[in-house]
């Protein structure tokens, strides 16, 4: 259960972190402070999941495998959002990208 609670505040902190860097896109009429006043007040919430993900993951991952979890989540949730969201739509050279970072993590995960 210890390894699994890290990776749910990811997953949070990431949904979050999403909308604060790229949900203010569907916004474009909206002046920028206030665009990004709301950003900040968004990714305030995701620090809020993301530093206690961290701190309760550091010891059963390394710094460097908590990163990579991250960044795999961060991707995943991103896919889902811009597709959802934003309607764009995944072209294949972003999912061989995807597919060469998650073969990065099959390295740092891997016991050598």
């Amino acid at each position: 259960m210890k390894i699994v609670i890290p990776i749910i505040l990811l997953l949070i902190s990431n949904v979050f972190m999403t909308f604060a860097w790229y949900g203010h896109l569907k916004f474009k009429n909206k002046p920028l402070l206030i665009v990004i006043v709301v950003s900040w007040l968004i990714a305030f919430l995701e620090y809020c999941f993301q530093v206690p993900a961290n701190r309760i993951g550091h010891g059963q991952f390394s710094a460097a495998q908590l990163k990579t979890i991250q960044e795999i989540i961060t991707l995943s949730v991103f896919s889902v959002f811009s597709v959802l969201y934003l309607g764009e739509e995944i072209k294949w050279n972003y999912i061989v990208g995807f597919i060469l970072i998650v073969a990065a993590a099959f390295f740092i995960f891997k016991k050598w």
